[in-house]
């Protein structure tokens, strides 16, 4: 079993895109899996049907029992966050560090598990999904994406998948760093622009770091030759292979919009670089057709 992880060093790159042209092209011979738990939109293009549904609840916010409070005040007063007003919680200023939790004399203060979000195992039209949703200000994603890798593991055991197709979130932080480690290769979506070759270099750093194999692929190549020039350079002296060049192609929007992968609805240059992407990602991993 391989590990394809689809990332990018800021959002608006194609990840998306690319992801759900990897799912028609696979054919259903891949478990695919959505990782990007803060902005979850996978599940927009394949339109997959839940199945089973978990809850995740990784975070506690502390509460007040009124029974055993006697108004000392400590817990206000200790309170960094200014969460605790007239012997009342304020959810959304709580962080759950708990001192109340340790302070207050009379144990009033508890301090109580909140759902923080759901990871969902579902059937699309192009073979198993994992995916999951991250409620509105809630934190731990990296926690939820381990749950949703490691549910795409069990699922692609049971039903004999050899790869796993993961649609990462951007950046370089504790989701990407969830998403990333034991990966079989990181493709990483970058688009020929100032802010899209700093971030490109960010996230090859912390692959780097991680020692996870990396390969780049540059969306939309051709909006500026020079910049797409200066990144096969970078990625030459680094030895780190530019895996497909996908052109600007206006059916790819045309795709988004109606809320379908590029490679079911079109056959324009985007989708046959798409398919060439896919098969040098194959050879890449040694997957057979």
């Amino acid at each position: 079993m391989q590990e394809l992880l689809v990332i990018s060093g800021k959002g608006g790159t194609g990840k998306t895109t690319v992801v759900g042209s990897f799912a028609v092209l696979s054919g259903g011979s891949a478990v695919l899996a959505d990782c990007d738990v803060d902005a979850s939109n996978l599940h927009l293009l394949l339109e997959p049907k839940i199945e089973e549904k978990y809850e995740f609840a990784a975070s506690k916010t502390a509460f007040i029992n009124a029974s055993k409070c006697t108004h000392c005040g400590f817990c206000s007063e200790l309170c960094r966050f200014e969460a605790i007003k007239d012997f009342k919680v304020n959810p959304l200023l709580c962080e759950g560090c708990g001192l109340c939790f340790h302070v207050c004399p009379k144990g009033a203060a508890e301090m109580h598990r909140e759902t923080s979000g759901w990871w969902y195992v579902s059937q699309s039209r192009y073979g198993p999904m994992v995916h999951a949703k991250l409620e509105i200000g809630q934190e731990n994603s990296g926690k939820l994406v381990a749950a949703v890798r490691r549910t795409a593991k069990e699922l692609a055991e049971k039903t004999k998948k050899n790869l796993i197709i993961i649609d990462g979130p951007p950046g370089i932080g504790c989701p990407v760093i969830s998403s990333l480690t034991g990966a079989d290769l990181a493709l990483v979506i970058t688009e020929p622009t100032v802010s899209g070759i700093h971030d490109l270099k960010r996230v090859l750093d912390l692959c780097r770091h991680f020692n996870v194999q990396a390969a780049v692929c540059i969306n939309k190549y051709d909006i500026n030759l020079e910049n797409s020039t200066a990144i096969r350079i970078y990625c030459a002296d680094l030895l780190i292979p530019v895996l497909g060049e996908i052109p600007y192609d206006p059916e790819v929007s045309s795709c988004l919009c109606e809320g379908k992968p590029l490679l079911e609805r079109s056959d324009g240059k985007a989708a046959k670089q798409i398919e060439i992407l896919w098969n040098r990602v194959k050879k890449f991993l040694n997957i057979a057709d």
